[in-house]
């Protein structure tokens, strides 16, 4: 099993929070709902994820050198940021530790936030699954049930993680018609999580600057397909095992 270190600077502050995780995946739909919950609703980092298996990459923002996956806090919600895709062969092993802390810190909810794509134009419904009928019914009135079908990547992991570990866990899939970053898509989720557990942050703002963030999330999908190039590069420019 693959090191994980999950590395806190500040202890969290709520009893039995509300974890939200979002990564990079179809529609950049994780990522932009995590980044604009922090943002807007001013949260504060308090650590950071790492491992030997996470690709080799510095984030850098307004010149600044941040950590690829962060750790906010604002009263009862930890948020987890990733600027960076998770690989399948890692995503077992990591959701394997998330889950593990989110046990330790006694979460009350474990919400993964992904996207799910299909043929559908101009259309952002937000679907959603849990890990059982219980906890399906906190979002059954604001989110369409995903009835049937897989849930991949690292969202996955987590959830079956969740399911083993009896973590109240449930996933919001905002749907996007591809992997073109996806900000209104995103704006649905926010407004789903809004409704069910009161966060209360702004969409308008985030709908307003679609074009702007959707210019960023652009080079962040780059960035995704250059890493997984760079992987495949240096496959292809390895030495024979003889020679290692």
């Amino acid at each position: 099993m693959s090191k994980v270190d999950i590395i806190l600077e500040k202890e969290i502050t709520g009893k039995k929070p509300i974890i939200i995780e979002g990564f990079p995946g179809i529609g950049l739909i994780g990522n932009i709902v995590t980044q604009h919950i922090v943002s807007t609703g001013n949260f504060e980092e308090i650590g950071s994820i790492h491992s030997n298996e996470l690709p080799p990459v510095a984030v850098v923002y307004k010149g600044e050198i941040n950590h690829p996956i962060r750790i906010y806090q604002k009263e009862n919600f930890v948020i987890l940021v990733s600027d960076i895709p998770i690989s399948p062969s890692f995503s077992n092993d990591l959701a394997d530790e998330i889950t593990r802390w989110a046990k330790e810190i006694n979460t009350r909810k474990l919400i993964s936030v992904a996207g799910i794509s299909t043929m559908a134009q101009d259309s952002h419904r937000v679907f959603g699954a849990a890990i059982n009928k219980e906890v399906l019914k906190e979002i059954e009135d604001v989110a369409e049930v995903f009835s049937a079908g897989n849930i991949t990547g690292i969202s996955g992991s987590i959830l079956t993680q969740s399911l083993i570990r009896e973590i109240p866990a449930i996933s919001l899939l905002g749907e996007t018609m591809g992997n073109t970053p996806d900000p209104r898509a995103a704006a649905s989720v926010i407004k789903v999580l809004n409704d069910v557990y009161s966060l209360n942050i702004d969409t308008d703002k985030l709908l307003d600057q679609a074009e702007k963030i959707e210019q960023e999330m652009e080079r962040l999908a780059q960035r995704m397909q250059d890493i997984g190039e760079e992987k495949d590069e240096a496959k292809k420019t390895a030495p024979p095992s003889m020679y290692r």
